[in-house]
């Protein structure tokens, strides 16, 4: 079975590396899902490490339906990404009505050619999941990442079973999110080819609590984009003049 390691840092992907796992894929952010990494990690996992690695490629959190500009950034880590070396990409795109944008998710695609293309777990956001499938099948999307449409893996089991078998083949369904020791069998038995986990240990770096929050609560909504206002700035430095 195909163990693939979510890491979120060199430490991750080098631990990733050590312990055996099948390939990596690097990202940064486990708190909103994950982000697209520097193109320093990427260089340095890529440049020092030997485990296969595939990067994720997603500018930002609050959805999946990105702007022109947003787009241009990603085709560009993509290129940053073939040049590097990287195995493959993990990416996706969806329309503001929660489906798979084939039109744009084919651009992503293209621009990765001699890589290896996952759709990730942007799928559990899609209302039809069956008919979206079919979408990611006739793009030859090479895998899905998908929780099943549930917070954890184990309780999403049963679509991911169902959409392996209708899938016949045509495309490899990877198990991922909440997965661990006391489940991973289950995805065995029920004879997934691969699964995606983080197997996250968490460490206090702090001797004592900050004085100042370095965190704002207010950004961790779910759907919230934050984006600098022009007006605004306009306005504070008419003030400044």
């Amino acid at each position: 079975m195909i163990i693939e390691i979510c890491a979120n840092s060199f430490g991750s992907a080098q631990a990733a590396q050590l312990a055996g796992a099948h390939r990596i894929e690097l990202c940064t952010e486990l708190s909103v899902g994950g982000l697209t990494p520097s193109h320093g990690l990427i260089e340095k996992v890529v440049s020092e490490l030997n485990i296969p690695t595939h990067v994720l490629i997603r500018p930002r959190s609050g959805n999946f339906t990105y702007s022109d500009e947003e787009m241009d950034v990603m085709l560009r880590d993509i290129s940053f990404c073939k040049k590097m070396g990287c195995a493959g990409i993990v990416s996706g795109f969806l329309t503001s009505e929660s489906k798979i944008d084939s039109g744009k998710t084919k651009r992503l695609i293209a621009a990765s050619e001699g890589m290896e293309f996952t759709f990730h777990r942007a799928f559990d956001w899609v209302e039809n999941p069956l008919e979206e499938l079919q979408k990611l099948i006739d793009l030859e999307v090479n895998r899905l990442l998908s929780s099943g449409q549930k917070p954890t893996a184990i309780e999403g089991i049963s679509l991911l079973k169902e959409l392996q078998n209708i899938s016949k083949g045509k495309i490899e369904l990877m198990p991922g999110g909440g997965i661990n020791i006391e489940n991973v069998l289950k995805f065995k038995k029920a004879g997934f080819k691969s699964i995606h986990f983080s197997a996250t240990t968490k460490k206090q770096v702090l001797s004592k609590k900050p004085i100042v929050s370095m965190h704002s609560d207010s950004f961790f909504e779910e759907g919230i984009i934050a984006t600098s206002n022009a007006e605004t700035i306009q306005k504070i430095k008419a003030l400044l003049a």
